[in-house]
């Protein structure tokens, strides 16, 4: 099993309660993302470049009330 250093960061945009996903830099060719409530649970491990076309979908209006 590899083992990665994760450095995990929360969106700029998380509200006060923290109500959000985070992302985590550090493991190549992959971004993972875990929700913010519950650190210790599982994550989701996405390429890295549909990681981006999902993040330029969301800033390119791509998702009706996202």
């Amino acid at each position: 099993m590899n083992e990665f250093s994760l450095e995990w960061r929360k969106s700029s945009f998380s509200g006060a309660q923290s109500e959000c996903v985070e992302v985590a830099v550090g493991m190549p060719g992959a971004v993972p993302v875990r929700d913010s409530k519950n650190p210790a649970g599982p994550a989701l491990v996405f390429a890295a470049e549909a990681w981006s076309a999902f993040v330029a979908g969301v800033k390119g209006g791509e998702f009706p009330g996202a």
